[in-house]
């Protein structure tokens, strides 16, 4: 006998995921690697899953479309959002949500939706690593998950797909092990970044926590003197064409008051047969 589950399918600066209600007695797991399945499902980088919680006014679990769970996701807040506003038919426009990295506040803008993020941790700049018998210098942050970003020249011509993977499991970022941020600085205001992603093992088309950590990184090393910023901004172009923007404040090492903004789009509503 066949189970039907509703679901609804958004993106977020190119990154796909699948919404549903949170279903008792289902293994999300199992469930996420099939639906996620490009070939033999819906196809999506990840399915979300709406609970209720104790701590915030809603609960957002993430699992990626390999099984694994995520602590966070950027654009998959950012998509949760507008599917919490648009489900309940409310008009409020800020609330809170709970997910492995911590609470999280959401606030639906006119024609966008920012996220409030937990405080960065971890950060650290020019860590010396060899990959393929070459020496590189790195990046680490994380931004609610482990983020790796590396800058490199002609971004386009960069196998992110074979390099991320290295760099994902090396020994340095071990056990949790690492998502992979390339990037390009265009101007004082703007970043271009690639992403292979921890979870979906592959470039995606966006990375909402990717974007954050570039963002964060590149801010600090362009204005290595600056000690104390409040809303420092940095936009970011991602391998989908959105820009999205990053706002933060920091203060001695300190990086505080994240928020990271951009579009969500609904796709399509269905169901799945189980």
């Amino acid at each position: 006998m066949k189970k039907t589950i509703s679901f609804t399918k958004m993106v977020g600066a190119g990154n796909d995921f699948l919404m549903i209600d949170a279903i008792k007695g289902v293994n999300y797991k199992k469930l996420a690697t099939a639906m996620c399945s490009r070939n033999q499902g819906v196809g999506a980088d990840g399915l979300l899953i709406l609970e209720k919680s104790s701590k915030a006014n809603h609960r957002m679990r993430i699992i990626n479309s390999d099984g694994s769970e995520a602590e966070m996701c950027g654009n998959g807040a950012r998509c949760m959002a507008a599917y919490i506003a648009q489900k309940k038919s409310s008009t409020k426009k800020q609330f809170t949500l709970e997910t492995l990295a911590g609470i999280i506040s959401a606030e639906i803008l006119k024609d966008k939706i920012r996220v409030h993020l937990s405080d960065p941790k971890n950060c650290q700049v020019n860590i010396p690593l060899e990959i393929n018998g070459q020496k590189i210098t790195v990046s680490y942050i994380d931004t609610g998950v482990p983020h790796t970003v590396v800058y490199v020249d002609h971004l386009k011509n960069i196998d992110v797909n074979s390099i991320g993977q290295t760099i994902r499991w090396h020994e340095q970022f071990a056990p949790r092990g690492t998502n992979v941020n390339f990037a390009e600085q265009i101007n004082a205001n703007m970043v271009e970044v690639r992403t292979f992603e921890r979870g979906v093992e592959a470039e995606t088309k966006a990375c909402g926590t990717g974007s954050v950590a570039t963002a964060i990184v590149t801010y600090l090393k362009a204005n290595p003197d600056i000690k104390i910023q409040k809303k420092a901004s940095m936009n970011v172009l991602t391998a989908s064409t959105e820009v999205l923007n990053v706002t933060f404040d920091f203060q001695d090492d300190f990086i505080t008051n994240v928020w990271l903004t951009g579009g969500a789009k609904f796709i399509a509503k269905g169901e799945y047969y189980v």
